[in-house]
Parts: C-alpha cells; sequence; structure tokens
C-alpha cells in the first residue's frame, strides 16, 4: 500500500492562496483530524469534487479559515484519493498546514511523486508527464503551444497507433511460421514492408515537424557584428525597444557582449551586441573583441551592420571576409537617414536604427531565415529532447528492417519488436525504471 504523502503544491511566499495537497489510500482519516466544517457530518459521505467551507485546526487550538476539495480515486489527478485545503497564501501559514497533516501521519512526498503515482496508476504517459515538466518551465509562447498540445494525450495515441500496426506484423509473421508449408511467405513480405513504410513516414513526419523544436525551447541567437560606431547599439536598443545599450560617437564603446531577448510571433530572439571588431591596442577592449569572434560560432543568425553615410572600411571589408562562410548572414546597411555614399550590398536591408525605421522587417527576415515557415501547432511538436533521441533509434532501426528484406522472418520479426520497445519508450511502456526515476525528479514537490 502506497504512503499517505504530502507537499504545498504552490509557490512558496506571500499570495492569495496557498494550497496543500494530500494524497494516498487513509488520507480522509487525516482529513477528518484537521478539518471542521458545519457542511460535513460524516466524511465517508463526502461530495467528490466539491468545496466545503470551514477550518483547519492546530495542535495549539488556533484555527485557519480555509476550504477543502475532496477527489475520490480513481478519478484524480493521481488515480488516488486526493485532498486539496486551499489556505489563505503567506510562508509560515503554508507550512504550518503542511507540519500538522506530517504530524498526523502523512509524510513528505518526493518531487514529482504526486505525478509518479499519475503515471504508475496510469491516468498520465511518461510524454503526458514530460509535457507537464516542459509546461512549467515553457519560456516562449511557441513552446508554451507545442507542450499543450501533448498534454492531453495526443502524442500517445500516435505512438500506439504505430505500436498497433507493428503487432499486426508481428502476428502476420507467427502465421508464416506456424504454417511453412503454405506459400505465402512473399506476399506477406510485401504487405508487412508496405506497413512499414508508412511507420517510417510517420516517424519522419515527427521528425520534421519537429525541427524547430531547439528554437522553441532555447530561442533563436542573433549576433550584431560590425565595425566600431556603425549603430550595433543603437540597433540593439531599437530591436528590443529599450535603451539597454550605451551609445556614443565614441569608438570601442562596447567593449564586452551584451545579451537581451524579445519574443517575435512565439519565438525568443536572443540579441548579442558586441564589441566593434577592429585592431585595437586597449587589453579590455582586445578581450571584447575575441568574444565577438566567438558568438558567431554559436549565433544561428549574423547582423552584419554596414554605415551607409560612409564607405567599406578596411575593417568591414575584414569582418565581410570573416564571415563569408556563414550560411545565415543578414546584410544590414544603417543611417540610412543620412547621404548615402556606401556602394549597394546584395540583399541588404536599409534601416535607420535611430529612426526606428524597418526594425519590423529584420525581425522578420531572422524568423523566416531560421524557421523557414510559420509553426503548424496542430501538429504534432516534440520539443522533448528524450523523445527526439527515441525517434532517431527509431529511424536506425527502421533502417536495418529496410536492409533485411532477404532475411528470414525470424530475423525480420526481431527487429519489428526491437522498433517496438523503442517506441514504447516515449510513453513509459518499455522504459527502464532508472529513466523514469531521472524524469519525475525534475518535478517540483508537490506536482
Amino acid at each position: 500500500m502506497n504512503d499517505i504523502i504530502c507537499a504545498i503544491s504552490t509557490p512558496i511566499g506571500r499570495g492569495a492562496i496557498s494550497i496543500v495537497r494530500l494524497n494516498g489510500q487513509g488520507c480522509l482519516n487525516i482529513a477528518k483530524k484537521v478539518f471542521q466544517s458545519k457542511k460535513i457530518n460524516d466524511f465517508s459521505k463526502l461530495n467528490p469534487r466539491y468545496f466545503y467551507l470551514g477550518y483547519f485546526c492546530f495542535d495549539d487550538n488556533t484555527k485557519e479559515h480555509c476550504m477543502m476539495v475532496y477527489f475520490k480515486s480513481p478519478k484524480s489527478y493521481t488515480g488516488e484519493d486526493l485532498i486539496e485545503f486551499h489556505v489563505h497564501g503567506g510562508t509560515i501559514l503554508t507550512q504550518k498546514v503542511l507540519n500538522q497533516l506530517l504530524n498526523n501521519g502523512a509524510r513528505l512526498a518526493q518531487p514529482g511523486e504526486f505525478s509518479r503515482r499519475a503515471f504508475e496508476n496510469g491516468k498520465i504517459s511518461l510524454d503526458q508527464a514530460e509535457s507537464i515538466i516542459d509546461e512549467i518551465n515553457a519560456e516562449s509562447e511557441g513552446e508554451l503551444k507545442a507542450t499543450l498540445s501533448l498534454a492531453d494525450g495526443k502524442l500517445k495515441n500516435e505512438i500506439l497507433n504505430l505500436q498497433n500496426y507493428l503487432t499486426e506484423n508481428i502476428a502476420q509473421i507467427e502465421a508464416t511460421l506456424d504454417y511453412p508449408e503454405e506459400d505465402f511467405e512473399k506476399s506477406a513480405k510485401e504487405s508487412i514492408f508496405k506497413n512499414i513504410k508508412k511507420i517510417d513516414n510517420n516517424i519522419n513526419s515527427f521528425i520534421e515537424s519537429s525541427k524547430n523544436a531547439r528554437y522553441l525551447s532555447n530561442g533563436i541567437n542573433i549576433s550584431i557584428i560590425g565595425s566600431p560606431n556603425v549603430g550595433k547599439s543603437s540597433l540593439l536598443n531599437a530591436l528590443i525597444g529599450s535603451d539597454r545599450a550605451i551609445v556614443t560617437d565614441i569608438e570601442g564603446t562596447t567593449r564586452d557582449i551584451l545579451n537581451e531577448s524579445i519574443y517575435y510571433k512565439g519565438i525568443k530572439f536572443n540579441f548579442i551586441d558586441t564589441a566593434g571588431i577592429r585592431e585595437s591596442n586597449d587589453v579590455v577592449e582586445k578581450i571584447g573583441i575575441e568574444k565577438s569572434k566567438k558568438t558567431l560560432i554559436s549565433s544561428d543568425v549574423v547582423i552584419f551592420l554596414l554605415d551607409g553615410s560612409k564607405n567599406l572600411t578596411e575593417s568591414d571589408k575584414k569582418l565581410k571576409n570573416l564571415l563569408k562562410n556563414n550560411k545565415n548572414i543578414m546584410i544590414i546597411v544603417n543611417k540610412i537617414d543620412k547621404k548615402r555614399v556606401l556602394e549597394h550590398q546584395e540583399n541588404e536591408i536599409c534601416i535607420s536604427a535611430l529612426k526606428g525605421t524597418n526594425i519590423d522587417t529584420i525581425k522578420d527576415k531572422i524568423y523566416k531565415m531560421v524557421i523557414n515557415e510559420e509553426i503548424d501547432y496542430n501538429k504534432t511538436i516534440i520539443i522533448n529532447e528524450r523523445q527526439i533521441n527515441i525517434l532517431f533509434n527509431c529511424k536506425s532501426i527502421l533502417s536495418d528492417i529496410f536492409k533485411s528484406k532477404d532475411q528470414s522472418m525470424d530475423v525480420i520479426a526481431m527487429l519489428i519488436k526491437k522498433l517496438w520497445n523503442e517506441l514504447g519508450k516515449i510513453t513509459g511502456q518499455t522504459e527502464n525504471e532508472q529513466i523514469i526515476d531521472l524524469i519525475f525528479s525534475k518535478f517540483c514537490l508537490g506536482k
């Protein structure tokens, strides 16, 4: 029998309401000791999902005016009896409620133990549990949309459908092995590999729609590179809509990289304002310049900023040569509010960082350069790294299956079972205990 567990499920600190959870068989017996309400005569006859107004009672004879709600097994988040106490927010009060439950026989829940029990009781699959973590940790609208689409079991159902296809294939192979005298192995193989091709297409679709996963989770890293005094800091300020970077006419003002982020179409844009790259004898500035060069490697997009009121300098030419092997380069010509002197640059975007001209054009081009097309959130978008790695493992197994076409049915069946097991790691059907422990350890207390 599982222990009765309890935990605070809301952030610690001042607030309107704090929620303390109590879960497990026998939790009603503890609730009966600590909660009083005029509406309750018999705790065994509580109405599930009904808020009872009453008092939480402490051993020192003090009482807290609060509400209690009871979720009866199996129709609860964990699949077990679960009670929530909704008390006034406050660090000391909430901790006092928790201590009272501990003093009456409950134990403190481990991180993610409520969700772990939900998984073990079949209320959620492993991928749904991971989507809960991703929802909590989401830092952009795009990342949140992707996780919300998986929280209701959409991925689990699609994986189960693929496994059902594989089960049918295994059954078909077993039939050919049971009746070897019948000459239908050739037609059976054709049918099996036709189904395997469909599964391959489905997994390819998962991988394709999840190509933008890294950008949904981490955002797009954009470096602003240019010679000193071309307006890099002014551009950063215009892009983020705030005077974050220091702007002066003195060359070498920016001596270190400066990071700022905004959100555009649900994607996080991480802008990096770099030190102007030039020859310098200043020790501090030289360190900044070296850092600027290193950001080119980790950037998804590099904005190469030029001063439209001047001809290309030697520094500009060296930078242009330095950037020639980067695939995502945006050439931005600044200071169009002044007389144009600079010769036309291929695929240039002309702006005035000072006046904010064409700033949205830059953002739109960044999005299109990296994301390529509007993200369809109606599709299954897998952003979880563990799940994506499993899909690539499945691709490797599928490659082996296609190569085994001329092998015996026993070999093909073994590989199909291997694919079935690999897919099962996504939902938790076949994942080992150590991995499951690691996943739930990432949850906070009370979830």
